[in-house]
């Protein structure tokens, strides 16, 4: 028989700060999304080959249409997931993974522009290192905090 006994405040804190992470990491790249469409200037690069937006949001982040739309499909997939924790876990571990990645491959000639669609390359590498960075800290380094706190076998 499973009892209902409340979280320790602790616990909640940490839970929470998960979902704030997920929420925010959400936000932000639904906003970075939203300033590529709205905010971006700049020539076509000759080495992309969906070069239609190209152009740097807020002068900064090199970027195109599809490289924006991304964003904003990340932001909202982040913003929905903060409803559960759960959610939230999953969303930061995929982001940690995802964007770990891009990172690596900003960093690489052959693929800094994933094969001409998207650029990755520039200010994107440390934004993608460091949201990764974040990302893993709350996906997997809280939440196995979380597990061993609260008695759950992994």
């Amino acid at each position: 028989m499973q009892t209902n006994t409340p979280l320790p405040s602790d616990q909640l804190s940490e839970q929470m700060q998960i979902r704030y992470c997920a929420l925010l990491l959400g936000s932000s790249f639904l906003l970075l999304g939203l300033a590529g469409f709205l905010f971006s200037s700049g020539s076509d690069p000759a080495n992309l080959v969906l070069a239609p937006g190209y152009g740097k949001a807020l002068g900064v982040v090199p970027t195109n249409y599809l490289h924006n739309a991304v964003r904003i499909l990340v932001g909202v997939w982040g913003i929905a997931t903060f409803t559960s924790l759960s959610g939230s876990i999953i969303y930061n571990q995929m982001f940690a993974v995802m964007y770990t990645a891009i990172a690596v491959f900003g960093l690489l000639p052959v693929t800094n522009t994933i094969f001409g669609t998207m650029p990755i390359y520039g200010s994107n590498i440390l934004i993608s290192a460091l949201t990764a960075g974040i990302a893993y800290y709350y996906g997997f380094v809280k939440a196995g905090n979380l597990n061993q706190g609260c008695g759950l076998s992994t």
